[in-house]
């Protein structure tokens, strides 16, 4: 008796703008086999890369560029070529492509920031946020300092999920666990939102999308909307634009459990139908 299980192939989702920032292609931790099938499961009318795409700080100390991260860079110009608004934010990583702000290559255009305008009428400045961060500002030293140290609790995240893996365990995120307890970290992290919302204030934007921080989130900070896209190295997330101008915050673990459920009650169906 046959029992396969005939599963429906995913339609691509339109979606009115995408938001993704801190890939950092060139390094190790980049994740870019998922960010890439991230990207074909969606048609979108704008897609923002909000800073830290191509990491420059880590190239400049050797070349590391799989074919999975040109694989990247090709579904954003293949993207691009079919009609959607490319919008690049650099970043502190990739702050070389600063002195070519405004510049504008076909359908993509490289900025410092930007301002998106909501299907609902909302004002958001687009900016990847380093210029809020005292550190990386004023003393680039600790910056990289923190950067090598960063890249150390990265390999030491890959290994303990190896053996998650191994034992039947899904993803942890190390980096994300200590940020929410130590002291120090959160401070930052709520003086960088406080930073950018009293900004959107001055300027008169109704929120903010940022990146730079790797934790992504999507909250009310002083009357502000602030939406950060968190990243690609290690919780994969993005920011979804819905037709109707409802904002979402991806996270591609919990869309991959939810994108299975499917899979594992046809499998239970099927085993019982054999029983």
């Amino acid at each position: 008796m046959n029992t396969a299980v005939s599963l429906p192939k995913a339609q691509k989702q339109r979606v009115r703008t995408l938001w993704i920032s801190d890939l950092h292609l060139g390094t190790r931790g980049c994740q870019a086999d998922k960010l890439a099938t991230f990207l074909k499961s969606y048609d979108c009318d704008q897609l923002y890369l909000v800073g830290d795409i191509i990491d420059g700080w880590r190239l400049r100390k050797g070349i590391y560029w799989p074919q999975a991260h040109t694989n990247v860079l090709r579904r954003v110009l293949t993207m691009s070529k079919r009609g959607t608004r490319v919008v690049y934010v650099t970043g502190n990583h990739d702050e070389f492509l600063r002195r070519y702000s405004t510049l504008l290559l076909g359908n993509i255009e490289l900025v410092d920031e930007a301002v998106h305008q909501c299907q609902d009428g909302r004002r958001l400045l687009v900016i990847h946020g380093d210029q809020f961060d005292v550190i990386t500002r004023c003393h680039r030293w600790l910056a990289f300092l923190g950067d090598h140290a960063y890249e150390f609790s990265l390999v030491l995240n890959r290994w303990l999920n190896h053996w998650r893996t191994r034992f039947g365990f899904g993803y942890w995120s190390l980096s994300a666990y200590l940020k929410q307890r130590v002291k120090k970290a959160v401070n930052f992290i709520s003086e960088f939102e406080e930073a950018l919302a009293h900004e959107c204030v001055q300027r008169g934007y109704e929120g903010v999308v940022c990146g730079h921080i790797h934790h992504a989130e999507i909250r009310q900070v002083n009357g502000i909307d602030y939406l950060n896209c968190g990243d690609w190295v290690e919780s994969c997330t993005a920011l979804i634009e819905h037709q109707d101008g409802r904002i979402e915050l991806y996270r591609w673990d919990e869309n991959q459990a939810a994108a299975l459920e499917p899979v594992a009650d046809a499998l239970e169906g099927s085993a019982a139908f054999v029983g």
